[in-house]
């Protein structure tokens, strides 16, 4: 068995524009909004699968493609090119510390917009690996109510600081923390145990801020696991999903969708 995967047939694209920044925006479904942001190397296949699992769920998705080419299948060299351009990009900040990220600008936007075209209460953001911190700093705006934060890897934990860092600016971070404590926001974070892209130190931040508003799904990847994932276990809502009764990427994939349900209908 293996990972879900689809194309782009169904999907409309339309570059869209925010905070001065302009991305194609993939778009397929109907129903309340999520914005779901790709992880790298970009919109692969795996990608497409979870975003056609949640319109098959009732929703409205919104692809921005921040990188890489829309519909590609990943590779090793694909990924490693994709990967060195997002590091050095300035939209991204990918080593900065306590940083209010020029791409969360940008989703904002795009989060508010979505929220105008769809109904329900406000929108949904799920964030991937590189761009799973970013799914949080959307919801400084309050047209999000449901931010995903799947392996969150920026800033790239490289050092003590940067494992403990929550991914944003402290302005940021207080503002989502405001809202969880007196307007009800909630958020969920997604993590193999043994996967250092996604420290548990980052993770242990997010919580003493926000505390049981931040609900937290951590998958066992240590070595004789019941389920064989290995300890470069990472893609916990795409590579990793086998469809599976039981199986927990499987069964964190379901969570999020009850989430996601929850919180915008």
């Amino acid at each position: 068995m293996t990972a879900p995967e689809a194309d782009l047939s169904g999907w409309v694209v339309a570059p869209f524009t925010g905070a001065g920044h302009t991305h194609d925006v993939y778009r397929k479904g109907t129903g309340p909004g999520v914005v779901l942001i790709p992880e790298l190397p970009g919109i692969h296949p795996g990608v497409l699968g979870l975003g056609n699992h949640l319109v098959d769920n009732g929703f409205t998705v919104a692809m921005p493609s921040l990188f890489g080419e829309a519909g590609h299948a990943t590779t090793p060299g694909y990924s490693a090119a994709s990967i060195a351009r997002a590091c050095v990009a300035r939209e991204f900040a990918a080593f900065a510390t306590n940083k209010e990220r020029p791409v969360s600008l940008f989703l904002r936007a795009l989060a508010r917009d979505l929220n105008a075209s769809t109904p329900g209460k406000g929108v949904g953001v799920i964030g991937q690996c590189f761009t799973g911190g970013f799914a949080l700093a959307t919801a400084v705006d309050e047209s999000v109510l449901a931010p995903v934060l799947s392996q969150p890897s920026v800033p790239l934990p490289l050092g003590r600081t940067r494992r403990g860092d929550t991914g944003l600016s402290e302005s940021e971070m207080a503002t989502i923390a405001a809202r969880a404590a007196n307007d009800g926001l909630c958020a969920m974070g997604l993590r193999f145990s043994e996967d250092w892209m996604a420290p548990r130190e980052r993770f242990a931040a997010l919580k003493e801020r926000l505390g049981e508003a931040f609900e937290v799904i951590e998958i066992d990847s240590r070595p004789g696991n019941q389920h064989g994932f290995t300890k470069s276990a990472h893609s916990v809502l795409t590579l990793e999903v086998r469809e599976a009764d039981g199986h927990p990427a499987y069964e964190a994939r379901k969570r999020v969708v009850e989430f996601l349900t929850a919180r915008l209908t």
